[in-house]
């Protein structure tokens, strides 16, 4: 399984990780029952720590994205795609509300905002 992890991002190292399978996840990349690699294996594989690889699996844990049993592995759980999706939505728009309550409080117009919107857009997209 391909992870892209950067010394430059800003987000520490289990984020990357975890962003990156939920992603996989949520894509159908990965289906439900599908085996992770062990958390020795990935750790190996990144030249990262075992810890860091753990806080990643057990973030996705509490989301109920990934079961591990113990002795056997991590595996993707059979979820609802569609429920954490709109979970995701709901996060995101409760995100820009935040962005846009900030910009009218520091004066920022509304052309400004969806300008920057747009730059961003095409920059992540």
């Amino acid at each position: 399984m391909f992870i892209s992890i950067s010394n430059i991002d800003p987000r520490p190292l289990y984020e990357q990780i975890y962003e990156s399978i939920k992603s996989k996840i949520l894509k159908g990349e990965l289906k439900p029952g599908d085996a992770l690699p062990s958390i020795r294996q990935l750790a190996q594989d990144l030249k990262i720590s075992v810890i860091t690889i753990k806080r990643a699996y057990l973030e996705l844990e509490q989301e109920k994205l990934i079961i591990t049993r113990p002795g056997k592995g991590s595996f993707v759980a059979d979820c609802d795609i569609s429920q954490i999706a709109s979970l995701n939505l709901s996060e995101i728009e409760q995100q820009m509300r935040e962005v846009v309550s900030k910009a009218r409080k520091t004066g920022v117009s509304r052309k400004n905002v969806e300008h920057i919107f747009n730059k961003v857009l095409e920059e992540e997209y």
